[in-house]
């Protein structure tokens, strides 16, 4: 699985409600070079975001997963974000491959897709083309 991995630098954002799926995602982003914060919910996100941005650190990209049941997801979370920053680097993330954000994501500001459950080489990848662009 670790053949053709793209390894990187630089600070990605992932926002899940899933603690699992954020140490995994962690452990994963960690094992290419990347440096991992976490959101619960896009609400936590946009706080983290806009602060980085303050700070001068600002974040690389973003993945957010696009339903957050008890909280914002990524659809509003969206639009609440490129009022901050209108270059964000966001992937959205989704089990629902249905769901026409995810048939049509950059009609709603996304800069790629990614469906769950993902391997390394898939997000690898999606990393690799949203930060070179």
């Amino acid at each position: 699985e670790e053949a053709g991995l793209h390894c990187g630098s630089g600070k990605i954002l992932v926002m899940d409600d899933d603690e699992i799926l954020l140490d995994v995602i962690g452990a994963m982003l960690e094992g290419m070079g990347y440096e991992a914060e976490f959101a619960q919910d896009g609400k936590q996100a946009l706080e983290k975001y806009a602060l980085a941005q303050q700070d001068g650190a600002p974040f690389d990209a973003v993945i957010m997963d696009l339903i957050i049941p008890a909280g914002m997801g990524g659809r509003e979370a969206m639009e609440q974000l490129r009022a901050i920053d209108p270059q964000a680097r966001v992937i959205v993330s989704s089990g629902y491959s249905n769901n026409s954000v995810m048939a049509d994501y950059e009609s709603y500001g996304f800069s790629d897709v990614i469906a769950k459950p993902y391997r390394f080489s898939d997000l690898s990848k999606k990393l690799r083309q949203v930060l070179r662009n």
